[in-house]
């Protein structure tokens, strides 16, 4: 499982042994909890941001639709459009930033709350390689997660 987790070696660098054998010593039932907790919130922020996401692409079809349909002269049309092209581009940009930057906020929240739960390997950073080992470290938790569950239910 652990080749399996942390097979890149950049990231394998980053994960000392001791790490992995601290993080699994620190694993429990409580651990567990907070860690699916914390993906069932960030599914539901995830799903909440895309259907913003797709309300904002709906009125943009809908404007377009509304212009098309009020405007009959072929020239000031074309010109219409364009500039409303260009509003829409604009205005989903701004919006898939603000998305990305509530996504940013969803994980330090996520990282804090490890943190502060005593989870080895969790801290606030912004690091794309540390962000990256520290999803690679959720995966095993969430692993680990379901080889106790199964172990639990054989007993």
């Amino acid at each position: 499982m652990v080749r399996t987790v942390m097979s890149d070696r950049k990231y394998q660098q980053r994960v000392p042994c001791e790490l992995l054998s601290g993080l699994a010593n620190a694993l429990n039932d409580t651990i567990f909890e907070i860690v699916k907790g914390l993906m069932e919130i960030q599914h539901v922020t995830e799903k909440h941001l895309f259907q913003q996401r797709l309300q904002l692409v709906n009125k943009h079809s809908m404007e377009m639709q509304d212009m098309l349909e009020h405007t009959s002269d072929p020239t000031a049309r074309q010109k219409q459009r364009i500039l409303l092209q260009q509003k829409h581009k604009e205005e989903l940009k701004h919006t898939d930033m603000k998305l990305v930057l509530q996504l940013d906020q969803k994980v330090s929240d996520q990282q804090v709350t490890l943190e502060k739960a005593g989870v080895p390997g969790f801290f606030v950073t912004n690091n794309p390689l540390d962000v990256k080992v520290q999803m690679y470290l959720l995966d095993f938790i969430l692993r680990l997660s379901k080889y106790q569950n199964n172990g639990k239910e054989e007993i």
